[in-house]
């Protein structure tokens, strides 16, 4: 007897070398201290350093955070820095273990080194851009009620490496977030974002960040015990032997914790 038609063939699309964003979101507390702290600095702009000399944004205001901001330290410390840890293990734990470098716990230090408030008001814009260090990310205080779902203004958007082009199937190639209050994301610095400028009243407030990820040295052993022939011998005196890492020798960068 012939066996039986088969069925239809199952199918599935495959997402290749995805590119990965953390999402997360604060609690009402943790956000209502950073929005306090966002109105502070706006009322009194000149106590805060101006952070847009340095950025590519064009916007109404761009102050640097320091640690004399406790809800600024308190998200370094309880979120941002969290959230890159997580990032890597999630990276990597989808590596074989030969793959993973230096990128394993205990392995790497990640530090911040800028965290600044952005207030957008309507027509003001980011252009396509990234970051420097190894991971950037914002978080959104406050968000102008006619940015919406259904427009692409004053939206976050995540740029793909190829321009859009229908005819060869290059589809896809932006990703378009919308900005909600508590909501922040994480992401590789190299990663290109814009933000569209919006029309209406009122602000839109982000807090932005950047964090690096430093490689550390691997432990050195403990030295033998001196013998009685070499008891008299100055230690450290000669260059190091073995196989030191270069990157003990580099200098830490500067940041803010």
């Amino acid at each position: 007897m012939p066996p039986a038609a088969s069925e239809d063939p199952t199918m599935e699309v495959i997402s290749l070398f995805p590119r990965y964003l953390l999402q997360g979101h604060l609690g009402p507390a943790q956000l209502a201290d950073l929005q306090a702290m966002a109105r502070g600095v706006l009322a009194a702009p000149e106590r805060s350093p101006d952070a847009s000399v340095k950025l590519a944004g064009q916007l109404t205001q761009q102050r640097e955070l320091g640690p004399d901001h406790p809800a600024a330290a308190e998200l370094c410390r309880s979120v941002i820095l969290p959230a890159c840890e997580r990032w890597i293990r999630h990276v990597i734990d989808q590596q074989p273990p030969q793959g993973r470098g230096p990128w394993t716990p205990g392995r790497y230090g990640l530090q911040m080194i800028d965290l600044w408030l952005n207030a957008q008001r309507a027509g003001d814009y980011n252009p396509t851009h990234t970051h420097g260090g190894s991971f950037s990310g914002v978080l959104f205080l406050q968000v102008p009620p006619q940015i919406r779902a259904d427009s692409f203004d004053g939206q976050l958007c995540f740029h793909g490496p190829e321009e859009w082009h229908i005819q060869s199937f290059r589809t896809g190639m932006a990703h378009y977030v919308l900005p909600v209050p508590g909501d922040f994301y994480v992401f590789p610095a190299w990663q290109p974002h814009s933000v569209p400028p919006f029309r209406g009243e009122g602000e839109r407030w982000s807090i932005a960040f950047n964090v690096v990820a430093v490689p550390q040295p691997p432990p050195r052993p403990a030295p033998p015990a001196a013998s009685a022939q070499g008891a008299g011998q100055g230690a450290g005196q000669g260059p190091l032997q073995g196989n030191v890492s270069l990157s003990s020798g580099r200098p830490r960068p500067g940041g803010f914790l």
